[in-house]
């Protein structure tokens, strides 16, 4: 905006947003926000505090425009492009038609998108027509399929390939909705008979690669995660987290619990407990004697109401010095299921 005086000429789509709600009062704007995703109202609404002055032609021009794009919609809708077109061009002449039914379609495409009905391909189907994505649109798929046919896509992928699109994943946390739209608009017109678009955007970090990576076999799992610990130690470590937690000690064979349990402070164990699954205490306790299973107890009782936090920190103490016993080749973290040798 040019200080905080606003022609229709230097509004930008929020700021227009802005203008129209601004022009349309509290109680309409607040309804309208209620149906935006959260990224749109933090834009819109970030567009209205700037917003100290609209000049009355403005207000008038942003209006409109608004309801010369409501009956573009509505024409797409009655009767699809070449009606609208007709309708419109009768309506507002050649150029203007052209502009507002570029805008709608644009619009109805963004709505079209739907990357849930890509879990339905056979991924070996699939991998042909995704093959040569950026990693990046690649991470982005596959935060959208899940990790069960994330981790099949992942499989079929050259090696080199997957550790660039895990890393990427792992990294990509909350995109904003724009960069989620254009992504999502170039495969739509690559994959044109797969389905329509819902408003989801796409969530990756730790926990998504984790997901993926313990779907995966567990040697094509591993060569990705020794991959990420060279070149990005703290993003390895992270996906190791996501992928154990303490209440995975449920699956642990109990001869890998017994030799964790003689490297874990006894105090801390008992506040990891505090609140956890009868199962899961039950499972523990079978790896101990009676008597340490009594002072265990009454350790527990002891200790009283614990914070959340405190608990947590050290259930994740325990997973790591448990994980670092694996590293040294001491326990397996696996169930018996997954450790056992075809022959």
């Amino acid at each position: 905006m040019e200080g905080t005086r606003s022609t229709f000429a230097s509004l930008d789509g929020a700021r227009k947003a802005a203008v129209l709600l601004i022009t349309l009062g509290d109680k309409a704007a607040s309804e309208i926000l209620r149906c935006l995703p959260p990224e749109d109202v933090q834009r819109v609404t970030a567009a209205i505090a700037e917003t100290d002055y609209v000049p009355h032609e403005t207000c008038v021009q942003v209006l409109e425009e608004f309801s010369r794009l409501l009956t573009a919609r509505e024409y797409l809708a009655a009767g699809g492009p070449e009606y609208a077109g007709k309708l419109l061009e009768k309506a507002f002449g050649d150029a203007e038609a052209r502009l507002l039914l570029s805008q709608a379609l644009h619009g109805h495409e963004m709505r079209s998108l739907d990357l849930s009905d890509l879990s339905r391909t056979d991924p070996r189907h699939l991998v042909k027509l995704i093959e040569d994505e950026q990693p990046q649109t690649l991470a982005l798929i596959m935060a959208h399929l899940g990790s069960k046919i994330g981790s099949s896509l992942l499989s079929l992928l050259p090696e080199g390939t997957r550790v660039a699109v895990m890393e990427r994943l792992g990294k990509m946390g909350h995109l904003s909705g724009e960069t989620v739209q254009r992504v999502l608009l170039g495969l739509q017109r690559k994959f044109q008979s797969m389905g329509t678009q819902d408003s989801r955007l796409a969530y990756g970090g730790a926990g998504a690669v984790a997901a993926i990576l313990n779907e995966m076999d567990a040697n094509a799992g591993k060569a990705i995660l020794e991959a990420f610990e060279q070149s990005d130690p703290d993003l390895a470590l992270a996906i190791r987290d996501a992928m154990f937690t303490f209440e995975d000690l449920l699956t642990v064979p109990e001869r890998s619990i017994r030799e964790g349990l003689t490297a874990i402070d006894k105090r801390t164990l008992a506040i990891a407990l505090k609140g956890v699954s009868e199962d899961l205490k039950n499972h523990i306790f079978k790896c101990m004697s009676s008597r340490a299973v009594e002072m265990l107890k009454e350790d527990m009782e002891s200790l009283g109401p614990m914070r959340v936090k405190d608990v947590a920190k050290a259930q994740s103490e325990i997973v790591a010095a448990l994980r670092q016993l694996e590293a040294e080749g001491k326990i397996s973290l696996r169930s018996e299921e997954e450790d056992a040798f075809v022959v």
